[in-house]
């Protein structure tokens, strides 16, 4: 009697924790009845609970865009991004809220630039180096033509089909390392202030003329300072705004991707 109470006892706290929400479903349950503080809220705690994922960060994102802290919603879409950067979602909405902040430094990226970075975010790490792997068979079987064909033809095709398909190879095989690397890679960063003052020196009473960085904005951070003499701003990091321009600015106006 007693084990069947025990077994009984045992069924009964499973079925009470499977039916109980978990702070994932909580937070899409309030953010779809539009209570987006009762959503964070969710969001965050899943995030302690159960660690981080890019469909997390996503909905983070969401949810800071909705209660209007566009710096914080920049912050997570890239989070997203940099652990899966085929998340056609958040890359979409990122668009969509940078094209709404003014002030947003000019994109000096070349055209080539461009389209390296959009075919790294068409498939995931995992993925490019399955396709990486693929490309090396393809360079296998090439070379197997040409060596192993008598007629001309066959071999020329062979041939220059194998250098071909071996330079997509290391192309495609550079592209799977940069993409697995990425989530390692710290040194970008969002504003989260409402606004920053990007300054030629690294102190808060340096004179000379302020630049404005709007939140949202993406910076590259080449290297930081403690100013032990600064009482107001403690830690600087220079920074890198586009492919030419550097500044300092305060540490605490941004948090690393």
């Amino acid at each position: 009697m007693k084990k069947i109470l025990m077994i009984a006892l045992a069924i009964l706290t499973y079925a009470v924790a499977a039916m109980a929400a978990s702070p994932v479903q909580e937070a899409d349950s309030a953010y779809a009845r539009r209570d987006y503080s009762a959503a964070l809220n969710g969001y965050r705690k899943a995030l302690e609970t159960q660690g981080s994922s890019s469909e997390l960060y996503y909905n983070l994102a969401n949810t800071y865009y909705r209660l209007g802290n566009t710096g914080q919603a920049v912050l997570f879409y890239e989070r997203a991004l940099k652990l899966n950067a085929a998340n056609d979602d958040a890359l979409a909405n990122l668009e969509f809220v940078r094209d709404r902040i003014k002030g947003l430094p000019e994109d000096d990226t070349t055209f080539l630039g461009k389209m390296h970075q959009g075919v790294k975010s068409a498939l995931t790490a995992d993925a490019w180096a399955w396709t990486a792997f693929f490309f090396f068979v393809l360079v296998c079987g090439a070379v197997a033509v040409y060596l192993f064909t008598d007629r001309v033809l066959v071999r020329k095709i062979g041939f220059f089909s194998a250098i071909i398909l071996l330079a997509l190879f290391f192309y495609v095989l550079a592209v799977a390392w940069q993409t697995a690397n990425a989530v390692d890679d710290n040194s970008y960063a969002v504003v989260t202030s409402p606004v920053t003052n990007l300054r030629s020196e690294p102190s808060s009473d340096a004179s000379g003329k302020t630049v404005p960085l709007p939140a949202g904005s993406r910076v590259e951070i080449v290297d930081s300072l403690t100013t032990a003499k600064d009482a107001k701003v403690p830690l600087w990091y220079e920074v890198k705004i586009n492919n030419n321009s550097r500044a300092w600015m305060p540490a605490a106006d941004a948090e690393r991707i």
